[in-house]
């Protein structure tokens, strides 16, 4: 590695042979932090499969929903078995009575088979129009 001696365009003074260095680190240190979320990024992504849905509907807004005109995003992660049954739902978020409506209707769902159980992010909007 060699250092280089630059002249300061603000001062006009030559740089010490420190600040290549903090340079050269800052930089080592934001490609190392640029490789870390892209790793992260793809071991998120192989680590979900793509499930196709064979069938199922959609969640029904819910009549009190209709009466309190609440309306929103409910989150729910399902597990799906290797046969394509939803074995397992957590709720992540959304008012109560809506993720009420979308696990009920995610407990009926069916998706493709494949070697694999599977972990997928169910997001539905209420009202769905």
């Amino acid at each position: 590695m060699s250092v280089s001696h630059s002249i300061d365009h603000e001062t006009g003074s030559g740089s010490t042979p420190e600040r290549p260095i903090v340079r050269f680190v800052a930089r080592q240190g934001i490609l190392w932090l640029v490789l870390a979320v892209l790793l992260a990024m793809s071991t998120v992504t192989s680590g979900e499969q793509t499930r196709r849905l064979k069938r199922g509907d959609p969640p029904e807004y819910p009549e009190l929903a209709k009466r309190l005109n609440i309306r929103g995003i409910a989150r729910i992660q399902a597990t799906i078995a290797p046969d394509g049954s939803v074995k397992e739902i957590k709720e992540l978020g959304g008012n109560p009575v809506l993720l009420q409506a979308l696990v009920n209707a995610v407990k009926k769902w069916k998706y493709e088979a494949t070697n694999t159980t599977t972990s997928i992010e169910v997001r539905f909007a209420f009202p769905s129009e």
